[in-house]
Parts: structure tokens; C-alpha cells; sequence
């Protein structure tokens, strides 16, 4: 069977492969890749390798300096900054393996981050290294390989604060065995974090300084989240099969207006100040709403993206909040989608959404 989503390491297996062969730089203990070569599998070089993250350069490179230290790195922006992409493909190019993952909700306990038992084994016969059930962290500190804690402003702040001595002391103790697991060299862990949806939990100071901060930012100009959009949309689309739909820059650039404008707060021209709903219309949302317009368009549709496929997502993601969102929506429609030149069909058919 071929995987829904396969892993980075799997997806770009030749890229990795091709970047070991040819990467005669130093390496930290434990990395399969040099920083340099790295930061251009995450960059992308040429034809031979894809751009996995579009956006500054620096940014990279200091996540992946952080990652040859013995600090932690956190990466935090807005939802739909590429967070969760970046990390696991700094996980694949590093460890060669990005399934080493706690996913944080607000029912996260301590021992996703730390270990957890087999209870069965437990009972009959009492603690021991048998019964233990080692988590993504314990396994990575086990292996020397790169950890990720998704979305951790979302975990309790007493389940947080379990890091901490992972982070300062590179040990995990086990009192119930008295032992303790050493982290071996190569360990490091990513954790994702953003301020901006309800259900955070703010980090203590004692476990921000265990962390180097990256900020990602939202896609600086329309022409780079168009970029963006094309190329996850042709991977997305490959990878659930879909029948072909030929590529609608029209189409893509009129959603990547209408989301940026929206978040802006302003028109692209800088002329008409706008209401901004409540939702964070992220480039991820972006690619939500077009992919599945190309699925209407392929399944539904003449086989070509057009206005009525993206109108009904876009309305969708907008309108989070049945009430404001609404008016918000139906304001911008009108003062100004309906005035734009050549977004007449748009306008009729969101207005019908």
C-alpha cells in the first residue's frame, strides 16, 4: 500500500541520498548531514533539490546552528507559518528519522514527554526495564536523534516543566528503577508553539531559556505565498491521486489577495482600510481551500479551477464566527470584490456560497 502521507525521510529519500554523497563537510556527532547541507535540503538547490521552506535564509540557519548546540530550539509563529513542516524536515536531514513526535493538546500528561508502563507486566511483576514503555523523547535521548514536541503552548504548564531537566541535565531519570536515561550524542529536541489560538498555556521562564527561539514569519510578499501554495498544492495533489487540473495562477493569486488583504487589514493598493475576521487565514488555509477546489474542479467540474470550486472554501474558512466573520465577509464583497476589475464571476459566485 502506498502511504496517505509518507515521512520526509521517505517522500525525499533520493534528495537525502544525494546530499550525503556529495557533503564533504564536518558533521556533529550524530547528524547524517553537515549544517550546510542541511539548511540546502531545507532550501532547496537547483532541480536536484526541491525548496521544502521558502522564506529567509537566516532563519534556517540559525535553527539549524541552535540544533548542532546543546540547546533546544522552539520555532514560534502564527498557525500556518510552516512550523510543523520546517520541524519535521530538520528532523529528517539531521537524524534521518521525524517519527520521534509527541503531538501537545491541553490532555497531554508527563508521560508522553517521559515514559509511561505496561501495566500488565507492572502488576505481575513490578517495576523493571521490561514493563517500561519508552516515549518519542526517551527513545530519541536512547538514540541520539532529534526529538519533536508539536504545539507545546497547548500542554499543561506542569506537564511542560517535565523538560526541563531533559533540557539543562540531558538525563531522564527513572526513580521507579533507579536509573536514569542519558541523552547520547545527537540528541536535540524541536518544539512548535504559537500565541495567537485559544488554549495556551505560556511557557515558565525556566524552560524558555532551555530554548533558542525562531520566529517564522507569514510569506513577506504575495509572489512567495503563491510560490508557496503552487508547489504544496502539486504535492498534495500528487499524493491523494487526484485527477489532473491544470495549474489556475489566476485562481491561486485571487485567494492569496483575498486571505492576505483580510489579515492585513487593508487593500493590496493600500487605498480601502478592512474589518479582519476572527480566524488567522494562514498560507496553510490558503492550501486547504485550493486543493479542494481542485478536487471539486477534477471531480465535479470541466477539469479546470475556476471561481465557484474556491468560493465555498474561501467563505468557509473566513466565517469562523457566524456572526461577526459574516458581516466582515459580506463587507468586503461588496465594497471591495465587487468593484474589482475581472472578479466579477468571483463576486457572483462567493456571493452565492
Amino acid at each position: 500500500m502506498t502511504a496517505l502521507r509518507p515521512h520526509a525521510e521517505d517522500q525525499y529519500a533520493a534528495e537525502l541520498a544525494r546530499l550525503a554523497a556529495a557533503d564533504d563537510r564536518p558533521r556533529p556527532p550524530g547528524w547524517r548531514l553537515s549544517p550546510q547541507a542541511v539548511v540546502t535540503y531545507l532550501l532547496g538547490y537547483g532541480r536536484e533539490v526541491t525548496p521544502k521552506y521558502v522564506g529567509p535564509r537566516r532563519l534556517i540557519e540559525v535553527a539549524v546552528a541552535t540544533l548542532a548546540t546543546d540547546r533546544a530550539l522552539l520555532l514560534l509563529g502564527v498557525p500556518g507559518t510552516a512550523k510543523t513542516w520546517v520541524s519535521e524536515h530538520l528532523a529528517a536531514a539531521i537524524s534521518g528519522d521525524s517519527t520521534l513526535l509527541v503531538q501537545g493538546t491541553a490532555g497531554t500528561a508527563e508521560e508522553a514527554i517521559r515514559y509511561g508502563w505496561n501495566y500488565a507486566r507492572l502488576l505481575a511483576d513490578g517495576p523493571s526495564d521490561a514493563a517500561l514503555v519508552a516515549g518519542p523523547i526517551m527513545r530519541a535521548m536512547r538514540t541520539g536523534a532529534i526529538a519533536r514536541l508539536e504545539e507545546l503552548t497547548r500542554v499543561p504548564s506542569d506537564v511542560q516543566d517535565a523538560l526541563i531537566t531533559i533540557l539543562s541535565e540531558k538525563t531522564l531519570p527513572v526513580p521507579e528503577l533507579g536509573t536514569e536515561v542519558q541523552a547520547q550524542r545527537g540528541f536535540n529536541l524541536i518544539a512548535t508553539a504559537n500565541d495567537r489560538d485559544r488554549g495556551v498555556n505560556e511557557l515558565s521562564s525556566a524552560l524558555r531559556r532551555r530554548f533558542n527561539t525562531v520566529v517564522l514569519p507569514m510569506p513577506a510578499s504575495a509572489d512567495a505565498e503563491v510560490e508557496i501554495v503552487v508547489r504544496r498544492v502539486a504535492q498534495l495533489g500528487a499524493a491523494l491521486e487526484l485527477p489532473d487540473v491544470p495549474p489556475a495562477l489566476e485562481e491561486i493569486r485571487r485567494v492569496v489577495t483575498i486571505f492576505r488583504e483580510l489579515r492585513s487589514g487593508i487593500t493590496e493598493d493600500g487605498r480601502t482600510r478592512l474589518k479582519s475576521p476572527t480566524g488567522t487565514l494562514s498560507t496553510a488555509e490558503v492550501i486547504s481551500v485550493v486543493t479542494g477546489g481542485m478536487a471539486l474542479a477534477a471531480h465535479f467540474g470541466d477539469g479546470t479551477l475556476r471561481p465557484g470550486d474556491v468560493a465555498a472554501g474561501i467563505v468557509g474558512a473566513v466565517v469562523r464566527d457566524p456572526v461577526s466573520d459574516d458581516v466582515v465577509w459580506r463587507e468586503y464583497l461588496e465594497t471591495v470584490v465587487r468593484e474589482r476589475s475581472g472578479w466579477r464571476d468571483f463576486y457572483r459566485a462567493a456571493r452565492d456560497a
